[in-house]
This record gives structure tokens, sequence and C-alpha cells, in this order.
């Protein structure tokens, strides 16, 4: 029978809900929660508004393209996440990555720069439906927690780099963080001092408010201080470089006026965007969810970020992702819900509209003082000294992800990391350890002697472990070790029993050269089982024939069972 309309409509009310997420939580929405929101977004607004004014400097767009972004990103955004807390918007390291890349695509046109920056954001929203269309959430795994760690701070002391000239009141340029600070140091003697000083004491109070007023707007009342005194005193007179009067009102919605076809690099960078912006997203997602115990769809933000960043390219914008400071400032204000983010939202409105003229009095070293701090955090030392303690060539991966940002720029930086990352895993498993076990003293339980010398080997059986798939690409290094282990003493050993336990993936390949190295056996005479193999190593080795020689390759195999048949034989035979 076919789906009545009852069910038809059922089922097409849950699916919109699975995709606007909006329509799950909204018509369950508690009043209680509704002051909370509303003070969460108020101060989640007074935070973000300096902080997307400095980031947009730093993308090398007009300072309001920043505010549009927090705008039509996070109406957009609250409508399809699966989040509560998450705030998105221009982030440092995404902000930096567009500023730099598209300074090479723009050759100098302020107006083709801002038009490729959002139709970046646009590539971004196509890469992001693709990506949940196919499933493709997995792709954060692909850059790991060190290249993250490596990568954030190599990022922070570029932005740093990049902020310094502004903080001592100079302009000078550079290609990359070393040339930056090269010209930083011998143009020194043009420093403004009063402009540094101010910028100091700016960056002074917002480090002191991070520690005593954690949660507050400090970065406002900041911005505040420095424009009053700016308008009501003379320092105006004193080399300060101000913000300027920002445009009434909201930006007319429309694609960015250039095509994919007009841009040569635009989807490198884009995909660069792409894979950092649901980086920091999920990082900000998965923390707040364990916070507040509530599960995240990896899947779902992606569609999520897809139409944030859909949102930020109408709106002349460029990309965003979820930020992890502005969403601990959402959290700790009180937010229970993405309706924050719309009172956010709104309320940026509401200053564009009326109140813009207030902060044209802004020194931008103040801006600079602001990005400063806020990527100060990104420099993790404690987690560097963690990662270097518990895995040498993880750290070296996180120092050569620092190493690449400053030396190549964000995006190459982090390819950089990634492919190093993936050539370490290669060469593990290309190299694979093969453990030669014992019988743990006492027990039934066979360990790595080389671990527990105290473990005893069992007369004329040798028994090894794979610690590692069995792969086109380390199997002829696993048939060495075996022979290694095996054939040495060979008039000793009766029976070789490999315990295929750690052996996630064993391929054709693989499978051959198992083969081949229990016909060897069997040509010394010696006896070969093999026990505790995965079930789609079973079957790739059954289909080779392996148990011809072997005998039955079952999941009940276990090397207790082995040894003790063996042994039963042996004493029969006597």
């Amino acid at each position: 029978m076919g789906m009545t309309n009852a069910e038809s409509v059922t089922g097409l009310s849950q699916k919109l809900k699975t995709i606007f997420r909006i329509l799950d939580w909204l018509p369950r929405y508690k009043l209680s929660f509704l002051s909370m929101d509303l003070i969460a977004g108020i101060t989640l607004a007074s935070f973000v508004l300096p902080e997307s004014l400095a980031y947009a400097n730093l993308a090398g767009v007009p300072p309001q393209y920043g505010i549009y972004c927090i705008i039509a990103g996070g109406l957009l955004f609250a409508i399809f996440t699966s989040t509560k807390q998450v705030v998105i918007g221009p982030t440092s390291a995404i902000s930096l990555m567009v500023g730099s890349t598209i300074a090479l695509m723009a050759d100098g046109d302020l107006q083709r720069w801002a038009a490729i920056a959002s139709l970046t954001a646009l590539v971004i929203f196509v890469l992001c439906i693709i990506s949940y269309l196919l499933h493709l959430s997995s792709l954060v795994s692909f850059i790991s927690e060190s290249i993250l760690l490596g990568f954030k701070a190599g990022a922070a002391i570029t932005i740093i780099s990049t902020q310094l000239p502004k903080l001592f009141g100079i302009h000078i340029s550079g290609t990359n963080f070393f040339s930056r600070i090269a010209n930083l140091s011998n143009h020194l003697n043009e420093m403004h001092l009063t402009v540094f000083l101010f910028g100091l004491a700016a960056f002074i109070i917002l480090r002191l408010g991070q520690h005593f007023f954690s949660g507050w707007p400090v970065s406002l009342i900041v911005v505040i201080v420095a424009i009053c005194l700016i308008s009501f005193t003379g320092l105006s007179q004193q080399g300060f470089e101000l913000l300027g009067l920002l445009p009434n009102g909201l930006p007319p919605l429309g694609r960015p006026s250039l095509r994919f076809t007009d841009v040569d690099g635009i989807l490198g960078l884009a995909l660069g965007c792409f894979l950092m912006g649901y980086v920091e997203t999920m990082a900000a997602a998965k923390t707040f969810a364990e916070k507040h115990n509530y599960n995240v769809n990896a899947r779902q933000e992606l569609l999520a970020l897809g139409f944030a960043n859909f949102g930020a390219a109408l709106a002349s914008g460029f990309p965003v992702a979820g930020g992890l400071s502005q969403s601990t400032v959402n959290d700790k204000s009180g937010a229970k819900t993405p309706l924050a983010l719309i009172f956010c939202s709104f309320a940026l409105v509401i200053i564009l509209l009326y109140f813009t003229h207030l902060i044209q009095n802004l020194p931008e070293v103040v801006l600079a003082a602001v990005v400063i701090d806020a990527v100060m955090g990104l420099i993790k030392v404690k987690s560097l000294k963690q990662l270097y303690n518990l895995s040498k060539p993880e750290f070296l991966v996180a120092l050569i992800a620092v190493a690449g940002v400053l030396t190549f720029g964000i995006l190459k930086g982090v390819l950089i990391a990634s492919l190093i990352s993936i050539v370490f895993v290669i060469a593990k498993s290309k190299m694979p350890y093969i453990a030669v076990l014992g019988k743990i003293p006492g027990t039934l339980r066979f360990s790595d002697i080389k671990r527990n010398p105290d473990n005893t080997e069992i007369t004329s059986i040798r028994i090894l472990r794979v610690e590692s798939s069995i792969v086109y690409y380390n199997e002829e290094n696993v048939h060495e070790l075996l022979l290694s282990h095996t054939l040495w003493g060979a008039d000793k050993i009766r029976l070789v029993i490999l315990d295929l336990s750690a052996a996630s993936n064993i391929d054709v390949s693989g499978a051959h050269m198992l083969l081949k190295f229990s016909t060897e056996l069997k040509e010394q005479n010696i006896q070969f089982k093999i026990v505790e193999a995965l079930a789609t190593a079973r079957d790739m080795l059954r289909k080779l024939g392996l148990e011809e020689i072997t005998g039955h390759i079952s999941r009940r195999d276990s090397i207790e069972n082995e040894v003790e048949e063996f042994q039963k034989l042996q004493t029969a035979s006597k």
C-alpha cells in the first residue's frame, strides 16, 4: 500500500526539519530562553563589531564588509546549523588567507579585490553543497590536530607581523613574515611614538581584560574610549590614521560581479578556505556540544557553513567560518539557541542604519591591537610542549606547518604540512613493527617480549603479530621481517602462528605475500597458522586459497587454541 496523505506530509515535514534545523528547534523554543538569547545577542554584537572591522582590514576589503559577513552569514547559519552556541563570521586565519592570496590576483585594483573575495565565498558555498551531497564530512580528518596546532601558531605569528607596522604607525610591505619583519626593522626610525604608545596601551588593556573580565565586551569599551580620546582631544593631529565614515545602510544583495572563469587560482583559494573554515567550525561545534551535552551533525554543518558563505557572497562579503573566540563570548553571555545569532545580526543592522557616524574616528592602530590580541590565543605553547612529549614526529609536523605558513603563506603552508603528515603516515606503515609474542607468566595470554622481557616463548613455536595493514607498498618489508623472525633458528621452530588482529586491511598484494611466506615455511617443514584475522582479511585470504596450506582460517582461532593443539600433537607423537 502507498503512503497516506498524512504520512506523506509527516515525512516531508521531517525531511524539511533535518535540512532547515530552525524548523525543528523554533517551534519547541522555551520562552525562558528569550531574555538570555537576547542579552547574548547584544553582547555578541558589541564583541564582534570591532573584530569584524579588524578582520575586514586584514582581508584587504572595506571595513563595513566584515559587518556584512556577520549579518548575512549569521542569519543563514542560524537557519541550518545543528549547533547552539557557534558564531559564524570572519576569522583571523581565513581573513589573512584571503588578503594575502588576493593581493596577487587583484593587481592593486581594490574593486576587483572585493569582488574576488565575495566570489571566493560563493565558490566555498558550491564546495560545501557538493561535499554535503556526497557525504564528505570526513574531509576534516585530512588536517590533523598537529597540523592545525602548527597552522594556528604560524597564522597568528604571520597576522601579528601584518599588524605591527600599524601599531608603530608606519607603512611597509613584504611577501612573507620574514620580509615584513626585515622591512619593519629597517623603518623603525619612522615610528610615530604617540601612535605606538596609544596602540600599546589598547593592547595591554585588552590582554588584562582577557584575564579579569572574560566574557565582557572589553574590545568595545577600548574602541569607545579610543574614539572619545581622538574626537575630544588634540590626538587626531599626532599622525593617527582613522577608520573614516562607513556607508550608512545595508549593501544591495546580488551575486559577485566576477565569474569563476574570470579569476585564475580562485579554486585553490576557495578550497583552502573551505578546509580551514570547516575545521574551525567543527572544532568550535564539538567544543560546545561536549560542554552542553548535545550532538552535532558534521554533515549538516557543511550545509550551514555553505549557506553562511552564500549569504556573505550575496552581501558583498568574504569567506566566513565558525569562530571559537566569538562562540566563547556567545556561550558565556548565556546563549541557549541560534536565536542569539539572529539577535546579534539585527543589532548590527541597527548600527549600520543609524550609528555608523559614531565610529568614524576609530584609530586603525586600535583595530591592529584588537587583531593582535585576538590571535595571541592561537599560539598554544603548552599544547606544543605536550605534543613534543607525546610524539616527536607529530611535533615535527606542527613545526613544519609553522615554518611553511611563515615562509610560503597560509594556504601553501597548510598544504605542505598536510603532505608531510601523509608522507610520515605512509613511511610509518611502510616499515611496520612485527612483535614477537611470549606467554605472560601465570596466565594464558601472550604479549610482546620486547616490551615485556619476563614473557617466555613456547618451545618450537614462534608467535608473531603484524602491527599494521599489509598492503602493496609495505608487503615486501613485511615479508622480509617475517622471514628474519622465523627462518633464523628454523631447525628448532616447528610452528609459526601469525596474529593478524592488528592488520585492519590486507589487499591482494599482501595476501599474495602471505601465500608465498606460507609456501616458504612449508618447504622448511614448518607449520603455519593464522589467528585473529578480521573479517575482510579472512575473506581475502580464503579467496586466494591460503586455507589449503594453513587449514581453516576462522574468527574463533586464537593463539591459545593453536598452542594447545600443537602441544597435544607433539605429546601424542612421542
